[in-house]
Parts: structure tokens; sequence; C-alpha cells
């Protein structure tokens, strides 16, 4: 089947209620590096990332009381919230992933870096939640 490949893992996402205290965590007791971090979505969302070698850690804090991780958060508490792949092309794969039987979510976000990105439809990914980023 002709459609975007993976190239990947980007990213493993841990949603958080406080940056600081989270890097307390994983940057000082656990001794990742951290690469950056920054405020995305007008203002609703901030992205950390730490180096874990091939990959990244991402903390994910919801900023405003009506960004939907806040609900994520008051419901499940920290903790994993999706992995995210990497692809060459984020709108081939939003435009071609659905005809592989990897329904997308109904638009493209901003990702960190300027980077874009989408989310699977957890029906075509056994409930899992899955994101892919790239340019």
């Amino acid at each position: 089947m002709n459609h975007p490949q993976f190239r990947a893992l980007d990213h493993l996402a841990i949603v958080v209620p406080d940056t600081e205290a989270a890097l307390a965590i994983w940057r000082d007791r656990v001794g990742l590096p951290l690469l950056f971090s920054e405020v995305v979505n007008n203002g609703t969302v901030r992205l950390t990332h730490l180096d874990l070698g091939n990959t990244h850690l991402q903390l994910v804090q919801p900023l405003t009381e009506d960004h939907p991780l806040k609900k994520w958060l008051d419901t499940h508490g920290a903790g994993l919230h999706h992995f995210c792949f990497r692809v060459d092309d984020v709108g081939q794969a939003f435009a071609e992933l659905p005809a592989s039987g990897l329904p997308t979510a109904p638009a493209i976000h901003q990702g960190t870096q300027g980077k874009r990105a989408l989310f699977l439809d957890r029906q075509g990914t056994g409930g899992v939640q899955v994101e892919v980023t790239g340019h």
C-alpha cells in the first residue's frame, strides 16, 4: 500500500500538571538532558523535550482550563499519553493514511520547533494514542 513511511519514533509524551515539578523528576533525578521548552498552539500548551538518546521524552503541560488535556489530566492524572512517529511530510500522511486503515483526527496541529503534527484516530490503532509529526 502506498502511504507515508514512518521514519522513526519522534517522542514519547507524558502529560503533566506542572513542567517544573516534572523536570525535578526527569531531568534532576533521572538525569535526562533538557533540550528545549516552548509554548505552542496560541499559548495553550507547553511542550518540553528531554533527550532519551535515540528519541525524546516530551512533557506536555496544558496551560488553559479549557484545553482537552486538562480534562485528561483530571481524569487520568499525570502519565504516558501517546507516542509519536516521524514522517517526511505530514500533509501527505494526513491525505494518505486513512486509505491505509489509519484514520486521522480532523486537523493538522502545530508541533514543536515549527513541525506540523496530527493524531491518528484510536479506532485504527486498537485504542492506542499515536501522533505523527514532520514538516
